[in-house]
């Protein structure tokens, strides 16, 4: 059974509405990527240098990073070479298989449990840069959450835009959920004692703190996220227990660039990639994999408080690459 079946099979077992989602938010990224395969398939009777320049250059432009195209293309080559394929259609398969193996090759970055305390409060840190859509994600984090039964509380920590602050007020009403905040400016740590502090007033069980966007130089961000760090590690014994990063996936390579100066500047434990149906370039997951070395535990799939996906890579490239089958 050809590799394109076999994935069709594994997905269509899943749940159909999260297939659904998945392959609706991927669409521009498909029409950019598999539809383009498809037609550089047809352009060539066989495989040779002109066909494999062409190929790299669909790769990069899906915003796979060079090194990583080079990388699967000689895998791809060795494959061809071995099963003595030279029919354009039979390397698609090849090559989707190959990226899928290159995701998967860490099994560690497969897991997209969120790291909760078993115990008592779970503290979650979101940080990103402003623009991504991090108040809207800790929304729809707090909203699934929510409706797994847990008692949730919000933490405005960026207090240097007031955007911020009334944006997750708004989300806090919409979803019934309690947000702590203090005047603009006020230093970011006090906040975040004082929602430690409401949390376990209220018997919540997750409090999930927003922080700031600004992109600063290293050493100041480096500074400000350690200092959240320990205010909430004093607080609460193992805090935060999740760092989740967020990308906007429209950003494409600027976005990785910027992302690994958060990772750099504190430990981050996943990511949530946002505005998938925004974007025509579907290969950032394979680039956040090699740059960032982060598991993608989540991926936006629309606007709506229920458009946060966990992230499954096996509908992530069936949906990319659905209509390169046959």
């Amino acid at each position: 059974m050809s590799f394109f079946k076999k994935l069709k099979e594994r997905v269509l077992g899943k749940g159909t509405k999260q297939n659904e989602k998945y392959n609706a938010a991927l669409t521009k990224a498909r029409g950019n990527f598999a539809d383009r395969l498809k037609l550089l398939a047809a352009r060539y009777r066989s495989i040779d240098e002109n066909y494999f320049e062409d190929l790299e250059e669909i790769l990069i432009e899906a915003d796979i990073s060079v090194n990583i195209v080079f990388e699967i293309i000689e895998e791809v080559k060795k494959q061809a070479r071995l099963d003595k394929i030279t029919d354009p259609n039979d390397i698609n398969e090849v090559l989707v298989d190959k990226m899928f193996v290159y995701y998967a090759k860490s099994g560690e970055d497969m897991d997209t449990e969120l790291n909760l305390n078993e115990d008592g409060l779970s503290v979650i840190l979101v940080v990103g840069v402003n623009g991504v859509g991090k108040t809207t994600s800790i929304a729809k984090l707090a909203y699934k959450l929510k409706n797994e039964g847990k008692k949730v509380v919000l933490v405005a920590g960026d207090t240097f835009r007031a955007g911020a602050i009334e944006q997750l007020d708004v989300w806090g009403e919409r979803l019934d959920v309690e947000v702590v905040s203090a005047p603009m400016k006020s230093d970011p740590s006090s906040v975040y004692y004082d929602g430690v502090k409401r949390a376990l007033e209220v018997g919540a069980d997750v409090l999930i703190c927003d922080s700031a966007g600004r992109l600063q130089t290293k050493v100041n961000l480096m500074g400000e996220l350690s200092k959240m760090r320990r205010v909430l590690s004093k607080a609460v014994e193992g805090a935060p227990h999740e760092v989740m990063l967020i990308i906007d996936a429209t950003t494409g390579q600027n976005g990785v660039l910027q992302a690994k100066s958060f990772a750099e500047a504190t430990g981050v434990d996943s990511i949530i990639l946002t505005k998938m149906d925004g974007t025509s370039k579907g290969g950032i997951i394979l680039s956040i994999r090699e740059e960032l070395g982060i598991p993608v535990k989540y991926i936006g799939t629309g606007e709506k408080l229920e458009d946060l996906e966990e992230f499954d890579l096996e509908q992530y490239m069936y949906g990319l690459t659905s209509t390169m089958e046959g």
